[in-house]
């Protein structure tokens, strides 16, 4: 039995908490009597409830995120019904800020900020006393160097197979209005001597895959060459993740990044916009030319993998500016560019722009735009398509060569958006398209519509299915179909409905 249960939906199973661990961390002479559930986002609610009432626990402490906030509500609600005693705590960033657009009512208390030094002082409370405690507390942001570190709770499973987080500072600079991280304008670090030990800890653990949190990654030169320093002294297979400023590259940052071996070193660079009056309107800095400068160094000179963002539906951009900085963008890079759609979150200063500017969100999570003033609701639809088939075709990598055949003279934008359309017309879905289908549409497309040579086209599907060892090619590439005869004998997918609706009407 235990006296407290610390929970959490994850959006995936190779995803951990990091949050709930620092919780358990900080709890001081209440650890002993604390349990960590973690659950998946697909996880029966009224299991996940089971297993935490299995626990009869006084407490159970929530961390409620934009992925899981339904099903929290849920928890909570059904926690609530079958077990009234229990105080039921809610944390996390869509607790934390208002308003609250999943109703939470149900829960006893909310806990809104950091929660290490709050939950504790609302666990002794409620095991020790008998005054209520307020339904609302508002943390003050933790002293980082008095925090006890959580990376003693990654267990021996979590560190064989899932994603270790860790954080080496907390805090934003920047004033970017879509980013819950602007709200904390200080960057606050863990001492680093400290950070290192645990670092070094984790790795004599047999951790090798590393996935920094911090939004800032490269502010301080002087913290960023360190950590950079530690694992570039390691031998062996290892890999880390980092988000980075695009603008802050100096040459001792360039020099070490330089010398990582090939899939060691990931970098995601948050873009969101090429263009500086849009950048302006959401207080975004923009150095374009430094940008471009460290993009083509980052391309050109190292083995980082890179992954960069571009936002659809910023206020007061349209198609046509978002198309140019896509262009733009895949001209600088060939990475991963991840194409995401506008979320207003609670807390941010976004909603200023709504009047002005049209703005129309859903309400319920992961509140992504609809539409805006520049782009109407069918074009928003059109480009949510388009972002799903761009993770499909070009981020996934399965199609390195083929894919750029797909647009011309550096039009990605135009090129890409009228694939798009032709695909959704064939599958009516953007969803549980096998790799071996969608290889058999690409093919279509820059035959029928490209007026590309089959045999050529052909060519570059095999070159790029059978990158990945033990790959089996697709039937209409195997070497035992005719290739006069390839085309010819895969009917579309709307072909096939056309004779299946046929069919059923004889």
């Amino acid at each position: 039995m235990h006296d407290i249960v610390l929970t959490t939906f994850n959006a995936r199973y190779a995803h951990t908490a990091l949050g709930l661990r620092y919780l358990l961390a900080n709890l001081k002479e209440w650890q002993p009597k604390a349990r960590l559930l973690e659950f998946v986002i697909n996880t029966n609610v009224a299991e996940a409830a089971e297993a935490i009432l299995a626990c009869n626990p006084k407490i159970v402490g929530i961390s409620a995120y934009i992925w899981n906030a339904n099903e929290v509500r849920e928890l909570v609600e059904i926690i609530k019904k079958i077990a009234p005693q229990i105080w039921v705590v809610l944390g996390g960033p869509e607790a934390s800020h208002l308003p609250h657009r999943v109703d939470f009512g149900k829960a006893d208390v909310i806990i809104q900020g950091e929660g290490e030094v709050a939950f504790y002082n609302l666990v002794t409370q409620l095991l020790t006393t008998s005054e209520p405690p307020q339904h609302r507390i508002s943390a003050s942001p933790v002293d980082m160097k008095t925090l006890i570190l959580p990376y003693a709770f990654y267990t021996d499973h979590d560190i064989a197979h899932r994603t270790c987080y860790v954080e080496a500072s907390r805090g934003c600079p920047f004033s970017c209005e879509f980013c819950l991280s602007s709200l904390d304008k200080k960057v606050r670090e863990i001492p680093l001597p400290l950070f290192l030990d645990a670092l070094e800890t984790l790795w004599k653990r047999g951790v090798r895959n590393f996935k920094f949190i911090d939004r800032t990654f490269n502010l301080s030169i002087a913290t960023a060459t360190r950590l950079l320093d530690f694992f570039l002294a390691k031998e062996g297979e290892y890999f880390v993740h980092f988000e980075v400023i695009p603008e802050r590259f100096p040459e001792a940052l360039k020099e070490r990044i330089a010398r990582f071996a090939p899939a060691s070193l990931q970098l995601e660079i948050g873009i969101q916009t090429l263009n500086p009056d849009i950048a302006k309107g959401i207080h975004r800095k923009l150095n374009i030319p430094k940008i471009a400068q460290n993009l083509a160094f980052l391309q050109e000179h190292t083995h980082a993998h890179l992954h960069v963002d571009l936002i659809v539906g910023l206020p007061g951009e349209d198609l046509g500016n978002f198309g140019r900085n896509l262009d733009m963008l895949q001209s600088l890079t060939q990475c991963e560019i991840q194409i995401g759609m506008l979320k207003k979150l609670s807390g941010t200063t976004l909603s200023r722009h709504d009047e002005e500017q049209g703005m129309v969100y859903a309400d319920t999570p992961p509140y992504e735009v609809l539409q805006t003033q520049d782009v109407p609701f069918a074009a928003m639809q059109r480009m949510k398509r388009f972002a799903r088939f761009w993770d499909l075709v070009y981020n996934s990598g399965n199609f390195k060569k083929t894919a750029p055949k797909l647009w011309r003279n550096g039009k990605v934008y135009a090129g890409f958006g009228a694939f798009s359309g032709w695909i959704y017309s064939q599958t009516e879905s953007t969803w549980q398209i096998s790799l071996d289908r969608l290889s058999w549409l690409i093919f279509t497309y820059l035959i029928t519509q490209m007026h590309e040579d089959e045999s050529f086209v052909k060519g570059l599907i095999i070159e790029d299915i059978m990158a990945v060892p033990g790959r089996k090619l697709p039937k209409f590439l195997r070497e035992n179909t005719p290739e006069s005869n390839v085309f010819k004998t895969q009917p579309s997918p709307a072909n096939k409905r056309q004779r299946k609706h046929t069919a059923q009407a004889q």
